[in-house]
């Protein structure tokens, strides 16, 4: 009778105990959480890291990102990544972020005609690469040579998203082969025939002899001032 009694005293103060537990760990992540709430937060600084160091992470580094004392912070804020899909594990196992993706804050809009008064407030997390490049499965870039199409905005060292398996409509830019030689006109069809014309009058419209083939439709350009 006695030791039933001792053995149901260490069953009960085993649950007691692990009850102080429980509250006492929810208090701490909720203690640790308490300066970072915004899972997007979270991913910026998850990305600027990747960004400056060309790899994920340790734990005890996300630690530090994330500004937490405790690993089960850590953990907690994975799984909302990758609810999130933000993250994703690969093969292994590890950690990776899904699609690289470079979130930056879309504050508002500016005048670029008469100046205008505006407040700047965040609206939304903008992802430049989801922005970009609506079928990434499908898509490369190339670097521009060359000052053909500089009257549709595409300067030379500019970057340019190439699409491929797009069909062209007249007017696209295009990435095409023409008689063996590949370059980026406009696409236009004139009657039966295509004639891929440049953005700049120093260059004559060319019409293909032999064979015209297209590698992609343009979607996109990327200029970068600062290095």
């Amino acid at each position: 009778m006695i030791a039933t009694n001792l053995a149901g005293g260490k069953a009960v103060l085993y649950r007691q105990i692990k009850k102080c537990l429980t509250i006492e760990r929810t208090f701490y992540i909720r203690r640790a959480m308490k300066k970072i709430r915004d899972i997007k937060s979270v991913e910026q600084s998850l990305v600027s890291f990747y960004r400056h160091q060309k790899r994920m992470p340790t734990y005890a580094e996300m630690m530090d990102l994330f500004e937490v004392r405790s690993k089960s912070v850590v953990f907690y804020w994975i799984e909302k990544l990758i609810e999130k899909g933000i993250l994703e594990k690969d093969a292994q196992g590890f950690l990776k972020l899904s699609g690289v993706s470079f979130g930056i804050p879309l504050v508002g809009n500016v005048a670029a005609g008469i100046p205008a008064s505006a407040e700047e407030s965040t609206r939304d997390i903008l992802s430049m690469d989801a922005y970009l490049v609506t079928r990434p499965e499908a898509s490369f870039l190339l670097r521009v040579t060359g000052d053909s199409m500089i009257g549709a905005g595409i300067m030379e060292g500019d970057l340019v998203i190439v699409e491929r398996e797009r069909t062209p409509r007249s007017g696209d830019i295009v990435l095409a082969e023409v008689d063996g030689r590949w370059t980026m006109k406009y696409f236009r069809r004139q009657g039966g025939k295509v004639v891929l014309e440049a953005a700049n009058p120093a260059y004559p419209a060319i019409c293909p002899r032999e064979e015209l083939k297209i590698g992609g439709v343009i979607t996109a350009s990327v200029r970068k001032y600062l290095m």
